[in-house]
């Protein structure tokens, strides 16, 4: 019978077994169960602490772009007025430079017809001067002698050929 003595079953050892084994339990969840749980709530506790610092800064990066969007909006708008404005400035600025040049041509142009006039009144009286001077001479040849047709085309001819070397 020796097969039963290794098929048997030893109740004392089974519970001894047992014992040992609930003790062991309690020592490792006494001394190294609530360390680790505790370990594990401390790193989780980081992690958390971390991706709410993470989702803090992008909060704030998000808003730091929007704002420099808003800001770099604003400076286009104000180049924008800048280059308006002085675009405005240049054309009001040509505009009055135009309109002093058309007043200096006018007044240059009425200057020189005044002068123009002026001058053809003193070449008209110096005409007149000479016409009165030929006349003058031609009415003295005339009070010389008696004119005859000949004399007379003498006295015309005589009378273009002072005129034409007056004018020369």
């Amino acid at each position: 019978m020796q097969t039963l003595d290794v098929i048997s079953v030893n109740i004392w050892q089974i519970l001894i077994s047992l014992i040992n084994l609930l003790l062991m339990f309690l020592i490792v969840k006494r001394f190294l169960f609530k360390p680790v749980k505790a370990v594990l709530a401390k790193r989780q506790q980081e992690l958390d602490s971390r991706y709410a610092d993470a989702d803090t800064a992008k909060a704030q990066a998000q808003q730091d772009r929007l704002t420099w969007e808003a800001r770099l909006a604003e400076a286009d708008a104000e180049a924008a007025s800048i280059l308006q404005q002085a675009a405005d400035a240049a054309k009001h600025r040509s505009d009055v430079i135009i309109s002093e040049a058309h007043q200096r041509a006018d007044v240059i142009v009425s200057t020189a017809q005044t002068e123009a006039e002026l001058e053809r009144m003193r070449v008209g009286e110096e005409i007149k001067r000479e016409i009165v001077s030929v006349s003058g001479a031609l009415a003295e040849k005339m009070l010389e002698r008696e004119i005859r047709e000949e004399d007379h085309r003498a006295l015309i001819d005589s009378f273009l050929e002072d005129i034409g070397d007056g004018n020369d």
